[in-house]
């Protein structure tokens, strides 16, 4: 079997913000090669990490990478049969060669949809748990500062911290939409636009009592603020730094940071890949919510391979509430 695969590449490096034309659409014939299985891609994960390596981790005029989700249409890998549905990372694409070693074939879960496995059962999700129990160490009863919180990692976290225990769930996000979002769907008890400044005052009032965990999807001002708020002994789970990940310059926050030491506080980055093992534990506690409705994974779809590369700059710039996912 050949297929006429579509491709996007990274042509050239932003300066700032990125735009269409640091990508180009590229096509080519694509076959079964000895030991692999050939995927029909269905969903293709955008996120903000990908901004990062569009500075220097991806390969110019290249595939490029990222989780995606896709059905076996052909195989010559004994791991992989026709019809299995799997995750992978030959993402931005329309078809792709696997092999066993490189793909999982997902779980047949009832009533749980397959964008899931890039949202609340992917990475999203992962990311979420991992901050929130194996860095930070949630306890029941504490208080926890979400940033970025009606994102893909941050609608997450909220779910479940909730799960988990906490005590007041805070969170900041970009709009009044996504800040009545929170409060309305996503059961945060208390939420801010940090569009409107001073979010150190804005945090306060949120959170009068101060926090015992920040988990931090973007760094700077927001970092700032939950330093400033965070109880002695505080914990800092810090998955990313969104706000300068376009920065041609050293952002000034914080400013703050000695706090940490006067506070006793702990502050720990964090990388997903090093946890993978830690996936049954997040199944076990979410599949049973999803099934029953108690939960959703929160999610933007952009409909068709066509727009990814809008679905993409539309993440960067705050347009999706929950996993930006595009459809292929």
């Amino acid at each position: 079997m050949s297929v006429t695969a579509r491709y996007v590449h990274q042509v050239s490096k932003p300066a700032g913000a990125p735009t269409r034309d640091n990508f180009a659409f590229v096509e080519r014939e694509l076959s079964l090669k000895p030991g692999t299985a050939l995927v029909e891609n269905l969903y293709l994960s955008v996120d903000p990490y990908m901004r990062q390596l569009m500075d220097g981790g991806w390969e110019l005029n290249a595939p490029l990478e990222g989780r995606s989700i896709g059905r076996v249409i052909e195989s010559d890998d004994p791991g992989l049969a026709v019809g299995d549905v799997v995750w992978h990372r030959h993402a931005w694409r329309t078809h792709a060669l696997v092999t066993a070693d490189e793909a999982r074939v997902l779980p047949t879960y009832s009533d749980v949809p397959l964008t899931a496995f890039l949202g609340i059962l992917g990475g999203t999700g992962l990311s979420a748990y991992v901050g929130l129990t194996k860095v930070a160490k949630l306890l029941p009863g504490e208080s926890v500062f979400i940033s970025a919180a009606a994102g893909a990692v941050g609608s997450a976290a909220g779910r479940i911290a909730r799960l988990l225990g906490a005590g007041r769930v805070i969170g900041s996000a970009g709009s009044a939409a996504k800040v009545d979002h929170l409060t309305r769907e996503l059961d945060f008890d208390a939420a801010f636009n940090y569009r409107d400044g001073d979010i150190i005052g804005q945090l306060a009032k949120a959170a009068p009592d101060g926090i015992d965990v920040y988990f931090d999807n973007v760094g700077g001002d927001h970092l700032e603020a939950a330093i400033e708020s965070l109880r002695e002994r505080g914990r800092i789970a810090w998955c990313g730094g969104i706000a300068q990940y376009n920065a041609t310059v050293p952002p000034a926050a914080p400013r703050n940071l000695f706090d940490v030491v006067g506070k006793s506080l702990r502050l720990e980055g964090f990388l997903v890949r090093d946890y993978q093992p830690v996936r049954t534990e997040l199944e076990a506690l979410l599949v049973p919510h999803i099934q029953s409705g108690a939960i959703t994974s929160d999610e933007t779809l952009t409909d068709g391979f066509d727009h990814i590369v809008d679905g993409f700059l539309g993440m960067l710039t705050g347009k999706n509430i929950g996993k930006m996912i595009v459809k292929v």
